[in-house]
């Protein structure tokens, strides 16, 4: 079992063309990332707070981390598969958050504590959700994919694998 799943981590048989889906991802989360440590008002935090976020202190700089991070990692090629799992949940978090409440046209209480507010635009419905969505929407299907296939031919990860299965080792 161990072995299975070392393997999954890094074994690709992914075209080398996946590259493009690691840059388009790197190439968003990474600068999104810094930005949110340094502009936390504007971007990290601060943001955070007017979204309804809990604990924005902790969760903004927290979220500008991972960004950084996994999508160093993507970009590398490094540990992918492992990578986007973090880079799903922040999508999935950012569309509940801040999308959400533009489909229904007003905030949404999730629970006493937890209220994700509504931003001012000029309109509101499922078409307004689609438009505010595409980006979010894009780079969850993009971390989904790398997911399921690895990062591809031109990637660490296939290195490794293929030094591993050279030498014998088990993962």
């Amino acid at each position: 079992m161990k072995r299975r799943i070392s393997t999954l981590l890094i074994t690709t048989n992914a075209s080398c063309w996946t590259i493009f889906i690691r840059l388009s991802l790197a190439g968003v989360f990474i600068p999104e990332g810094i930005q949110k440590l340094i502009y936390p008002e504007m971007l990290g935090a601060g943001r955070f707070i007017k979204m309804g976020i809990p604990y924005p202190e902790f969760t903004g700089p927290l979220v500008g981390w991972v960004e950084i991070i996994c999508g160093s990692l993507v970009l590398l090629g490094l540990l992918t598969r492992l990578a986007t799992v973090p880079l799903i949940i922040t999508m999935l978090v950012a569309i509940t958050a801040t999308k959400f409440p533009i489909w229904m046209g007003r905030d949404w209480v999730v629970t006493e504590t937890i209220t994700f507010y509504l931003r001012e635009l000029k309109t509101y419905g499922f078409w307004s959700f689609m438009h505010e969505a595409r980006l979010d929407w894009a780079m969850l299907m993009n971390a989904c994919y790398l997911l399921v296939v690895g990062s591809g031919q031109w990637s660490i990860d296939k290195r490794m694998a293929e030094q591993c299965n050279e030498r014998n080792i088990d993962l």
